[in-house]
């Protein structure tokens, strides 16, 4: 794996062991970051991080700062050694923790997010896809962006909680990227 653009470009990222995590490819990354458009101060969320490579990807590309959250040591230390090596610790948070908790947490320190990725695993996608929406609303920034990333054979998510004024679904493979542009607020009426 490697960065695509921005300030990090060429850089290698380790990737942790197992068949734990399923790194994104370099070119569903680089398709879903030209479709997300800069992210030029922008806050990022990466749940279900792994090795962190799409949010340190969004580093690349001028976010200001990324909240990384994964719930395996593995990744953790996966994404903390690939931080280590692009010295971009300042902009990072790393936090080992359930998505949910992570999120109540982040909502509680009144953070808010502009773009926010998920890739959980794929096998827990079809069980928390009705809880994402309500769990993220507290912590998304005004005008945010959702993606998530699944099967390309498996459930389609509508995020019904959150005011969506845009949606994208592309397909590479056997994945799917769901985009997700969120109004003001993001609380749908």
């Amino acid at each position: 794996m490697r960065i695509i653009a921005g300030e990090y470009r060429g850089r290698t990222l380790g990737a942790p062991k197992g068949a734990h995590t399923r790194p994104t490819a370099d070119r569903v990354k680089e398709a879903l970051f030209s479709i997300i458009g800069p992210c030029e101060g922008c806050a990022v969320l990466d749940l279900f991080a792994g090795s962190g490579a799409l949010g340190c990807e969004a580093l690349s590309r001028g976010a200001r700062h990324a909240t990384f959250v994964d719930n395996d040591a593995q990744a953790i230390a996966c994404i903390r050694a690939n931080i280590s090596v692009l010295g971009c610790g300042a902009q990072a948070d790393i936090i080992r923790r359930d998505w949910a908790d992570a999120v109540a947490t982040e909502a509680r320190r009144n953070s808010r997010f502009d773009l926010c990725l998920l890739d959980p695993p794929y096998s827990v996608l079809a069980g928390i896809s009705e809880h994402i929406a309500a769990t993220l609303r507290p912590v998304l920034a005004e005008y945010a962006t959702v993606v998530v990333e699944g099967p390309a054979d498996g459930p389609v998510l509508t995020l019904d909680a959150l005011a969506v004024t845009e949606r994208i679904d592309r397909t590479y493979g056997s994945t799917r990227m769901s985009i997700f542009r969120v109004a003001e607020g993001g609380v749908s009426a």
